[in-house]
Protein backbone atom coordinates (compact mmCIF):
# COMPACT_ATOMS: atom_id res chain seq x y z
CA UNK A 1 0.00 0.00 0.00
CA UNK A 2 0.92 3.65 0.08
CA UNK A 3 0.02 6.51 2.39
CA UNK A 4 -1.94 9.68 1.54
CA UNK A 5 -1.88 9.24 -2.28
CA UNK A 6 -2.02 6.34 -4.74
CA UNK A 7 -2.92 5.45 -8.33
CA UNK A 8 -6.53 6.56 -7.80
CA UNK A 9 -5.56 10.11 -6.77
CA UNK A 10 -6.68 12.78 -9.24
CA UNK A 11 -4.66 16.01 -9.09
CA UNK A 12 -5.41 19.59 -10.07
CA UNK A 13 -2.40 21.88 -10.53
CA UNK A 14 -2.85 25.42 -9.26
CA UNK A 15 -0.25 27.17 -11.36
CA UNK A 16 -0.29 24.73 -14.30
CA UNK A 17 -0.12 27.61 -16.78
CA UNK A 18 3.13 28.92 -15.25
CA UNK A 19 6.52 27.63 -16.33
CA UNK A 20 7.28 25.50 -13.25
CA UNK A 21 3.72 24.27 -12.81
CA UNK A 22 3.56 23.27 -16.46
CA UNK A 23 6.93 21.51 -16.41
CA UNK A 24 6.23 19.41 -13.32
CA UNK A 25 2.55 18.91 -14.06
CA UNK A 26 3.41 17.33 -17.40
CA UNK A 27 6.31 15.40 -15.87
CA UNK A 28 4.03 14.00 -13.18
CA UNK A 29 1.47 13.02 -15.82
CA UNK A 30 4.19 11.29 -17.82
CA UNK A 31 5.09 9.36 -14.65
CA UNK A 32 1.55 8.03 -14.51
CA UNK A 33 -0.10 10.43 -12.06
CA UNK A 34 -3.68 11.35 -12.87
CA UNK A 35 -3.13 15.07 -13.54
CA UNK A 36 -6.68 15.94 -14.52
CA UNK A 37 -6.82 19.75 -14.41
CA UNK A 38 -5.14 23.09 -13.97
CA UNK A 39 -6.51 26.40 -12.72
CA UNK A 40 -6.16 29.96 -13.94
CA UNK A 41 -9.21 32.27 -13.98
CA UNK A 42 -7.76 34.19 -16.93
CA UNK A 43 -7.21 31.07 -19.03
CA UNK A 44 -10.28 28.99 -18.19
CA UNK A 45 -11.45 26.97 -21.17
CA UNK A 46 -7.95 26.44 -22.56
CA UNK A 47 -5.72 23.42 -22.01
CA UNK A 48 -2.08 22.51 -21.45
CA UNK A 49 -1.25 19.60 -23.75
CA UNK A 50 -4.67 18.12 -23.21
CA UNK A 51 -5.02 18.99 -19.51
CA UNK A 52 -8.07 21.28 -19.18
CA UNK A 53 -7.72 24.60 -17.37
CA UNK A 54 -10.55 25.81 -15.12
CA UNK A 55 -11.29 29.11 -13.44
CA UNK A 56 -11.18 27.61 -9.94
CA UNK A 57 -10.48 24.44 -8.00
CA UNK A 58 -14.20 24.06 -7.32
CA UNK A 59 -14.89 24.03 -11.07
CA UNK A 60 -12.09 21.51 -11.62
CA UNK A 61 -13.36 19.22 -8.88
CA UNK A 62 -16.90 19.34 -10.23
CA UNK A 63 -15.77 18.52 -13.77
CA UNK A 64 -13.01 15.97 -13.10
CA UNK A 65 -13.50 14.55 -9.62
CA UNK A 66 -10.07 15.80 -8.52
CA UNK A 67 -9.18 14.82 -4.96
CA UNK A 68 -5.81 16.53 -4.57
CA UNK A 69 -4.14 19.82 -5.43
CA UNK A 70 -0.53 20.74 -6.12
CA UNK A 71 0.28 24.42 -5.66
CA UNK A 72 2.93 26.22 -7.71
CA UNK A 73 1.45 29.66 -7.09
CA UNK A 74 4.02 32.39 -6.18
CA UNK A 75 4.45 32.88 -2.43
CA UNK A 76 2.21 35.98 -2.00
CA UNK A 77 -0.75 34.05 -3.44
CA UNK A 78 -0.31 30.77 -1.57
CA UNK A 79 -2.60 31.66 1.33
CA UNK A 80 -5.53 32.26 -1.01
CA UNK A 81 -4.62 29.24 -3.14
CA UNK A 82 -4.66 26.90 -0.14
CA UNK A 83 -8.06 28.15 0.92
CA UNK A 84 -9.38 27.89 -2.65
CA UNK A 85 -8.28 24.26 -2.72
CA UNK A 86 -9.89 23.42 0.63
CA UNK A 87 -13.11 25.25 -0.19
CA UNK A 88 -13.10 23.66 -3.65
CA UNK A 89 -13.41 20.16 -2.24
CA UNK A 90 -10.02 18.47 -2.44
CA UNK A 91 -8.74 16.57 0.58
CA UNK A 92 -4.98 16.69 -0.06
CA UNK A 93 -3.03 19.88 -0.78
CA UNK A 94 0.71 19.88 -1.55
CA UNK A 95 2.37 23.31 -1.52
CA UNK A 96 5.68 23.24 -3.39
CA UNK A 97 6.23 27.02 -3.23
CA UNK A 98 9.07 28.31 -1.09
CA UNK A 99 9.28 31.69 0.63
CA UNK A 100 5.71 31.65 1.97
CA UNK A 101 5.50 34.16 4.87
CA UNK A 102 5.49 32.37 8.22
CA UNK A 103 2.41 34.28 9.41
CA UNK A 104 0.54 33.11 6.30
CA UNK A 105 1.60 29.51 7.02
CA UNK A 106 0.41 29.75 10.60
CA UNK A 107 -2.88 31.32 9.49
CA UNK A 108 -3.89 28.71 6.92
CA UNK A 109 -2.53 25.83 9.00
CA UNK A 110 -4.87 26.75 11.85
CA UNK A 111 -7.73 27.67 9.50
CA UNK A 112 -7.58 24.21 7.93
CA UNK A 113 -7.41 22.45 11.28
CA UNK A 114 -10.44 24.35 12.53
CA UNK A 115 -12.69 24.54 9.47
CA UNK A 116 -11.42 21.83 7.09
CA UNK A 117 -10.16 18.96 9.29
CA UNK A 118 -10.60 16.51 6.41
CA UNK A 119 -7.95 18.31 4.34
CA UNK A 120 -4.32 17.21 4.64
CA UNK A 121 -1.78 19.95 3.91
CA UNK A 122 1.77 19.04 2.83
CA UNK A 123 4.40 21.78 2.88
CA UNK A 124 4.90 24.62 2.09
CA UNK A 125 8.42 24.56 0.71
CA UNK A 126 8.53 20.83 0.12
CA UNK A 127 9.36 18.48 -2.77
CA UNK A 128 5.94 16.85 -2.50
CA UNK A 129 5.05 13.19 -2.22
CA UNK A 130 5.68 10.09 -4.32
CA UNK A 131 4.27 6.59 -4.05
CA UNK A 132 6.62 4.92 -6.54
CA UNK A 133 4.87 3.43 -9.55
CA UNK A 134 1.54 4.91 -8.48
CA UNK A 135 1.53 8.68 -8.01
CA UNK A 136 4.02 11.55 -7.99
CA UNK A 137 2.85 14.99 -6.85
CA UNK A 138 5.56 17.66 -6.83
CA UNK A 139 9.16 17.81 -7.97
CA UNK A 140 10.68 14.45 -6.97
CA UNK A 141 12.42 12.64 -9.82
CA UNK A 142 10.54 9.41 -10.42
CA UNK A 143 13.48 7.55 -11.93
CA UNK A 144 15.44 7.49 -8.65
CA UNK A 145 12.76 5.47 -6.87
CA UNK A 146 12.07 1.75 -6.61
CA UNK A 147 8.46 0.64 -6.46
CA UNK A 148 7.35 -1.33 -3.42
CA UNK A 149 7.01 -5.05 -4.11
CA UNK A 150 4.09 -6.98 -2.59
CA UNK A 151 5.44 -9.54 -0.14
CA UNK A 152 8.86 -7.87 0.08
CA UNK A 153 10.20 -5.79 2.98
CA UNK A 154 9.41 -2.26 1.87
CA UNK A 155 10.36 1.07 3.44
CA UNK A 156 8.60 4.39 3.97
CA UNK A 157 10.52 7.68 3.93
CA UNK A 158 9.72 10.98 5.64
CA UNK A 159 12.06 13.96 5.31
CA UNK A 160 12.35 17.65 6.13
CA UNK A 161 15.09 18.11 3.53
CA UNK A 162 14.41 18.24 -0.19
CA UNK A 163 17.76 17.17 -1.60
CA UNK A 164 18.34 14.56 1.10
CA UNK A 165 14.92 13.12 0.29
CA UNK A 166 16.24 12.34 -3.16
CA UNK A 167 19.42 10.83 -1.78
CA UNK A 168 17.44 8.59 0.58
CA UNK A 169 15.36 7.32 -2.34
CA UNK A 170 18.48 6.71 -4.42
CA UNK A 171 20.32 4.95 -1.58
CA UNK A 172 17.45 2.49 -1.16
CA UNK A 173 17.01 1.92 -4.89
CA UNK A 174 20.73 1.14 -5.18
CA UNK A 175 20.19 -1.59 -2.58
CA UNK A 176 17.07 -2.90 -4.38
CA UNK A 177 14.76 -1.85 -1.54
CA UNK A 178 11.27 -0.74 -2.51
CA UNK A 179 9.55 2.34 -1.12
CA UNK A 180 5.83 2.47 -0.36
CA UNK A 181 5.68 6.27 -0.09
CA UNK A 182 8.22 9.07 0.30
CA UNK A 183 6.87 12.21 1.96
CA UNK A 184 8.80 15.48 1.86
CA UNK A 185 7.27 17.50 4.69
CA UNK A 186 9.37 20.61 4.05
CA UNK A 187 11.64 22.65 6.26
CA UNK A 188 9.51 25.70 7.04
CA UNK A 189 8.59 26.60 10.64
CA UNK A 190 4.90 25.60 10.25
CA UNK A 191 4.67 22.40 8.19
CA UNK A 192 1.20 21.18 7.33
CA UNK A 193 2.16 17.53 7.85
CA UNK A 194 4.56 16.46 10.60
CA UNK A 195 6.97 13.60 11.17
CA UNK A 196 4.46 12.10 13.59
CA UNK A 197 1.64 12.26 11.01
CA UNK A 198 3.76 10.22 8.61
CA UNK A 199 5.14 7.84 11.22
CA UNK A 200 1.60 7.08 12.40
CA UNK A 201 0.48 6.40 8.81
CA UNK A 202 3.49 4.18 8.08
CA UNK A 203 2.91 2.27 11.32
CA UNK A 204 -0.65 1.54 10.15
CA UNK A 205 0.37 0.54 6.60
CA UNK A 206 0.80 -3.25 6.32
CA UNK A 207 3.15 -3.00 3.32
CA UNK A 208 5.58 -0.60 5.06
CA UNK A 209 7.95 -2.64 7.23
CA UNK A 210 10.47 0.04 8.28
CA UNK A 211 10.85 3.81 8.09
CA UNK A 212 13.74 6.07 7.11
CA UNK A 213 13.57 9.55 8.62
CA UNK A 214 15.60 12.58 7.54
CA UNK A 215 15.62 15.51 9.96
CA UNK A 216 17.64 18.66 10.41
CA UNK A 217 18.56 21.23 13.00
CA UNK A 218 16.05 23.70 14.37
CA UNK A 219 12.77 23.31 16.21
CA UNK A 220 11.72 20.27 18.21
CA UNK A 221 9.98 18.11 15.58
CA UNK A 222 12.60 15.36 15.70
CA UNK A 223 12.53 15.15 19.50
CA UNK A 224 8.73 14.92 19.36
CA UNK A 225 9.04 12.21 16.73
CA UNK A 226 11.46 10.33 19.01
CA UNK A 227 8.86 10.36 21.79
CA UNK A 228 6.24 9.01 19.40
CA UNK A 229 8.56 6.30 18.12
CA UNK A 230 9.37 5.17 21.66
CA UNK A 231 5.72 5.09 22.68
CA UNK A 232 3.86 3.99 19.55
CA UNK A 233 6.06 2.53 16.81
CA UNK A 234 6.62 -1.19 16.42
CA UNK A 235 8.45 -0.85 13.10
CA UNK A 236 12.21 -0.11 13.04
CA UNK A 237 13.45 3.35 12.07
CA UNK A 238 16.75 4.67 10.77
CA UNK A 239 17.52 8.39 10.71
CA UNK A 240 19.93 11.12 9.75
CA UNK A 241 19.98 14.67 11.10
CA UNK A 242 21.40 17.33 8.77
CA UNK A 243 23.33 20.32 10.08
CA UNK A 244 25.66 18.58 12.52
CA UNK A 245 28.36 21.23 12.09
CA UNK A 246 26.06 24.26 11.94
CA UNK A 247 27.02 27.14 14.26
CA UNK A 248 24.42 28.27 16.81
CA UNK A 249 22.34 31.28 15.79
CA UNK A 250 22.92 30.88 12.06
CA UNK A 251 20.01 30.03 9.79
CA UNK A 252 21.07 27.17 7.57
CA UNK A 253 19.07 26.85 4.35
CA UNK A 254 15.52 26.19 5.47
CA UNK A 255 13.54 28.81 7.32
CA UNK A 256 13.08 26.42 10.23
CA UNK A 257 16.71 25.29 10.39
CA UNK A 258 18.10 27.56 13.08
CA UNK A 259 19.67 26.67 16.41
CA UNK A 260 18.98 29.13 19.20
CA UNK A 261 19.33 29.13 22.96
CA UNK A 262 20.99 25.73 22.91
CA UNK A 263 17.86 24.14 21.47
CA UNK A 264 17.36 22.43 18.13
CA UNK A 265 20.90 21.10 17.83
CA UNK A 266 21.74 18.06 15.77
CA UNK A 267 23.39 16.42 18.77
CA UNK A 268 20.24 16.73 20.91
CA UNK A 269 18.06 15.34 18.15
CA UNK A 270 20.40 12.43 17.47
CA UNK A 271 20.55 11.63 21.17
CA UNK A 272 16.76 11.68 21.52
CA UNK A 273 16.29 9.42 18.49
CA UNK A 274 18.96 6.97 19.61
CA UNK A 275 17.35 6.78 23.05
CA UNK A 276 14.07 5.86 21.31
CA UNK A 277 15.74 2.91 19.60
CA UNK A 278 16.32 4.57 16.23
CA UNK A 279 19.45 3.64 14.26
CA UNK A 280 21.05 7.05 13.66
CA UNK A 281 23.55 7.55 10.85
CA UNK A 282 26.36 10.09 10.87
CA UNK A 283 25.69 10.89 7.21
CA UNK A 284 22.93 10.12 4.68
CA UNK A 285 24.77 7.14 3.20
CA UNK A 286 25.28 5.57 6.62
CA UNK A 287 21.55 6.05 7.39
CA UNK A 288 20.83 4.15 4.18
CA UNK A 289 23.29 1.40 5.11
CA UNK A 290 21.64 1.09 8.52
CA UNK A 291 18.29 0.66 6.79
CA UNK A 292 19.74 -2.09 4.61
CA UNK A 293 20.83 -3.90 7.79
CA UNK A 294 17.37 -3.41 9.28
CA UNK A 295 15.64 -4.81 6.19
CA UNK A 296 17.92 -7.87 6.11
CA UNK A 297 16.87 -8.74 9.67
CA UNK A 298 13.13 -8.35 9.09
Amino acid sequence: MSIFVDETTKVVYQGLTGSQGRYYGLLNREYGTQVVAGTNPKKAGTDIEGIPVFASVADAVQATGATASCIFIPAPGVRDAVMEAAEGGVTFVAVITEGVPAHDEAWFYNKLRRDFPQVRLLGPNCPGIISPGKCNIGITAGHITKEAVPGAKNVGIVSRSGTLTYQALYELKAQNIGVTTCVGIGGDPVPGTSFIDCLRAFEADPETHAVMMIGEIGGSAEEEAAEFIAASMTKPVSAYIAGQTAPAGKKMGHAGAIVSGGKGTAAAKMEALAAAGVKVGRNPTEAGELMVEIVKKL
